[in-house]
């Protein structure tokens, strides 16, 4: 892969979430003049590492480590400005440029305090393998209220103050009889209150507040080449993931039109991002999970924690068989593999191939439930390595073992895996 004769291009998430997105969007982002965040909100963390000194980012594109890229939150994300004022604050107190060159849509849904609570409120009445595992974040009551539209409050709201106040005060009142009638939850909200808290924090980003679908177009019309930073990952999809464990938005290829206001025709490159195991935070089916010495010896030599919620992740071989799925959904031309080295150490390394359910192999991958509570995984177990790859920069350096590892899930998955990655650092990568 050529990184300097990439058109634009988007980076989207192939398994559940955290498969090192952050990493790759910041070693492609040099390449490129605007970074785009284009779905999801603050439940989404990447992890970018530079120098030795980590960043942690829910919101703001990772562009934003490099000044002379402009860094867009698109419309398609749910902006919750208490989230981005500090990170922004958090940016700066670290010398890292927030000016110019960040910009948010107008256009993006605003998560307020009863988002949060009711996130909070609905998953507590949940109970047993029911609950979704959300961050509690208010993400998904906030894109509720942006589909049910009289119950939404925008960006653009927010820097109308007569506007602001207008909307607030009856879905104040409405949500606090919701609460009340639910959850026996009475009064908490207080229109005043957060019509002063939220009017503050609009003042702080109303700097970087415009139409960022404009901005877009105009950057299009120009040549300037554009990186789409997709969060979560594509089995998370709200339509097409694994539901209803799922976040609650596009978050595989097919949403980076739609939330960004570009055509899908514009993006030339598409590269999806995988470990090289898997990993599902929160509830819902994986059925390659490794619940026993695997799975934990993955979970602590891959440092499988949650960026967002520190949670830990469950851990198990790579599925092919949902990572094909993805690579079909999203038009993915290209593949990022992270982790490799994580593996480092196992005497054989496994591969789902395949899901038998009831006795019967399945011809594809399902996002039913009941089946795939139900499916047991076909492993292909391969040889492992146990030498050091971290100073790895090319194919040739790789032991064996690890070669025939990427060349065999590159089979599996049906596209060419052009990016692997041997440590968190931007120069332990190969490029293929």
């Amino acid at each position: 892969m050529d990184l300097d004769k990439l058109g634009n291009t988007a980076v989207v998430g192939l398994q559940w979430g955290d498969e090192g997105k952050g990493k790759i969007v910041d070693m492609l982002t040099p390449r490129f003049d605007l970074g785009v965040r284009y779905s999801g909100g603050s439940n989404a963390g990447h992890t970018v590492i530079v120098g030795g000194e980590r960043f942690a980012l829910h919101l703001i594109p990772s562009a934003i480590l490099h000044p002379d890229v402009t860094s867009v939150v698109a419309a398609g994300v749910v902006v919750d400005p208490t989230v981005l004022v500090k990170e922004i604050d958090g940016l700066r107190s670290r010398n890292v440029q927030v000016g110019d060159n960040l910009r948010v849509s107008d256009r993006a849904h605003v998560v307020m305090p009863y988002h949060r609570k009711e996130d909070e409120l609905s998953e507590a009445a949940l109970s047993g393998d029911r609950k979704i595992g959300t961050t509690a974040r208010g993400i998904g009551p906030c894109y509720a209220d942006k589909m049910n539209r009289t119950s939404a409050i925008r960006v653009g709201d927010l820097l109308k103050p007569e506007r602001f106040r207008s909307r607030l005060e009856p879905i104040v009142e409405r949500k606090n009889k919701i609460f009340a009638a639910l959850y026996d939850v009475n009064g908490q909200l207080n229109a005043d209150e957060i019509f002063a808290q939220y009017s503050e924090l609009a003042e702080q980003i109303r700097p970087h507040v415009c139409d960022t679908t404009a901005l877009l177009h105009d950057a299009l019309r120009d040549g300037r080449r554009i990186l789409f930073e997709g969060a979560q990952g594509s089995l998370l999809d709200i339509d097409h993931g694994t539901f209803p464990y799922v976040t609650s938005s596009s978050a595989s290829g097919c949403g980076v039109g739609v939330g960004a206001g570009v055509s899908g025709a514009m993006i030339e490159t598409r590269i999806g991002i995988i470990k090289a195991y898997s990993t599902r935070v929160g509830g819902g089916p994986f059925p390659s999970e490794e619940t026993g010495s695997i799975g934990d010896q993955i979970r602590e030599k891959g440092h499988e924690y949650g960026t967002t919620t520190g949670r830990p992740r469950r851990c198990g071989w790579h599925d092919a068989v949902a990572t094909a799925y993805s690579v079909r959904l999203g038009a993915i031309t290209d593949v990022a593999m992270m982790h490799l080295d994580t593996l480092t150490g196992f005497e054989q390394v496994g591969v789902c191939t395949g899901y038998r359910h009831k006795g019967r192999l399945l011809p594809a991958f399902t996002t039913d439930e009941d089946v795939l509570a139900e499916v047991e995984c076909v492993h292909e177990m391969l040889p492992g390595w146990q030498d050091d790859i971290s100073a790895a920069r090319k194919m040739d350096d790789l032991p064996e073992a690890a070669r025939n590892y990427v060349l065999r899930l590159e089979q599996l998955i049906g596209a060419p895996i052009s990016i692997v990655s041997v440590g968190p650092e931007r120069t332990q990568t190969i490029l293929r």
